[in-house]
């Protein structure tokens, strides 16, 4: 006879399985609560704007974003390119988490809504809510950003902008193909890159050839275009007068589709989220933007909007990592002391801080001289356009080894898909390859120096504005003002320069505006002689105090 199965016992020394020396998930907080940015916000003139970034910061801090972000990626978009009856529709299908999250940002002003609003900071404020949004959840901030970055271009025909700018740079997210002036909000993508030539966009191959009602028709294809389902894409072509920019709407004024055929969906490393397509042309309907033959001079003005949001987003990926390992530190125990109190630990932690507040900063800076260009202001729109390939190829660049330090901090924890590690992780290269990869940054960097010098000029005036502060920093502004000349070898020592650009205008910035701790800490680590190769190697000089006291709250 079996004997009965036995009651689990309630012996305490029984349990094998009780949960100690583990942190608390983090949810329930106000991302907004960094002393770094907040304290740049208000430097660029958005303080206005901080009740509003409090909201959408505990917004983004609470269980209900994080599991939509979570949901987000693992039921990832679905490419429908027939319907049932066999007609062509091109649609994608996105999980209703992915359309929660986008109605937030959109309604938070976080797409078009700036270029709409007059005051002072708009844009300042714009970049901080992006940021603490996207530190939530990165991939669908694509649409959200190109949304942002096309109204610029678009104004290079009136009447186009007319028509589409107040759809735009409204506030409400109305998903679906219809007619875009039958929609209460507009979203925008680009079509830039073919698969022959990548970057190199002279070398495309699609065309336009124009109608007699004034519209044009393109053929052809496109490589990498991102949020298919936005409804308005601006597309390069080559036209008889040369290359040129077009507006390609997914349906026609009449409601009728646009031939928009999705080939595939991309099947990417990270920014799961968002959906990335190979789109064909054949007999598309498109209108011009700008002159013809000048479409590059036409998109460059949405090009450069998206490489500042690539440096806000990879300051917001930076300081979200860093988020999470502060939070585990600040918990978990070895050797009976809590990890925030282990030497090493402070060194590498306080390490990160110091990486996530010069990213942070500079991204701010870039933020506040776009809103100040845009109100006129030449000197800004001329530092702008050599330092924005300066923050892109530098803050993108630092993003994947700053997310893997700090998922490290976590141990196996951090390996763990639960903790959200390795998806910051998936998405830390994006930003460095999205709108030019670091060498186009670097060369672009060049062709700044030899068409636009006032650019140059610019750029030594925010550096030296800080001459004096500190010695290291002004032997290196020296060192690279004899770097910044345009020889022979300029090319192939580009990334050296624009390396050392970066870091001298980050340390530019720590000197004036942040405290001694972290200013004396940045020079010593990345201007001076004292440099180590992986973060953790701050010299033991360092007030590690004063840099942990910068952390997130």
């Amino acid at each position: 006879m079996t004997a009965p199965l036995s009651a689990p016992s309630s012996n305490p020394s029984a349990v094998t399985h009780e949960v100690t020396n583990q942190p608390p998930p983090l949810t329930g907080h106000d991302v907004a609560d960094d002393p770094v940015l907040l304290e740049g916000v208000r430097r660029e003139g958005a303080d206005w704007y901080l009740d509003e970034l409090h909201r959408l910061g505990r917004r983004a801090g609470s269980e209900e974003v994080q599991r939509r972000a979570e949901e987000a990626n693992r039921c990832e978009p679905v490419l429908r390119t027939h319907d049932q009856y066999g007609n062509r529709i091109d649609e994608v299908d996105f999980h209703p988490a992915y359309h929660a999250l986008m109605e937030e940002a959109v309604g938070a002003g976080l797409a078009g809504a700036a270029w709409a609003d007059e005051r002072p900071g708009a844009h300042v404020a714009r970049a901080a809510g992006f940021m603490v949004w996207s530190s939530a959840e990165s991939g669908h901030g694509c649409p959200v950003s190109m949304t942002y970055a096309v109204v610029p271009a678009l104004r290079h025909s009136p009447d186009l902008a007319e028509t589409y700018e107040p759809l735009l740079t409204g506030r409400a997210y109305d998903p679906g193909l219809r007619t875009p002036t039958g929609k209460r909000g507009l979203l925008a993508g680009m079509g830039m890159t073919e698969k022959q030539g990548g970057t190199d966009v002279r070398a495309n191959t699609t065309t336009a050839a124009p109608s007699p009602d004034g519209t044009w028709r393109l053929r052809g294809h496109k490589w990498f275009t991102s949020a298919p389902m936005n409804d308005l894409f601006l597309v390069l072509a080559q036209a008889p007068g040369g290359l040129s920019c077009f507006l390609v709407p997914r349906v026609l004024p009449d409601g009728s589709r646009n031939t928009f055929r999705i080939q595939r969906l991309k099947d990417k490393l990270g920014n799961r989220s968002n959906a990335s397509s190979e789109p064909e042309f054949d007999d598309t309907v498109a209108w011009l933007v700008g002159a013809e033959g000048k479409g590059v001079r036409t998109i460059i003005d949405m090009v450069t909007m998206t490489r500042l949001d690539c440096v806000l987003g990879s300051a917001s990926g930076t300081r979200a990592a860093l988020a999470q390992a502060a939070h585990h530190v600040r918990h978990r125990r070895v050797s009976g002391a809590l990890l925030i109190d282990q030497p090493l630990m402070r060194n590498v932690v306080a390490d990160l801080a110091l990486e996530s507040e010069a990213a942070t900063t500079l991204a701010l800076r870039l933020a506040g001289a776009a809103d100040r260009a845009r109100h006129g202001d030449a000197g800004e729109r001329a530092f702008l356009r050599l330092a924005t390939a300066v923050g892109k190829y530098w803050v993108c660049k630092r993003q994947p080894a700053a997310v893997a330090e700090a998922l490290e901090c976590l141990g196996g924890n951090g390996y763990d898909e639960a903790s959200g590690m390795p998806r910051l992780y998936r998405d830390a290269p994006l930003n460095g390859i999205w709108e030019g990869s670091g060498n186009v940054n670097a060369l672009d960097l060049l062709r700044a120096l030899a068409r636009e010098p006032e650019s140059l000029d610019a750029f030594h005036a925010e550096t030296g504005a800080a001459a004096g502060g500190d010695r290291r920093l002004d032997e290196a502004r020296r060192a690279l003002k004899d770097e910044l000349v345009l020889t022979e070898d300029a090319p192939l020592r580009a990334r050296r320069v624009i390396e050392r650009a970066a870091l001298v205008l980050q340390g530019s910035l720590l000197v004036r505006h942040a405290p001694a701790a972290v200013a004396d800490a940045f020079c010593a680590s990345r201007l001076g002689s004292d440099r180590g190769l992986a973060f953790g190697t701050l010299s033991p000089g360092a007030d590690f105090g004063g840099l942990l006291e910068r952390l997130p709250r």
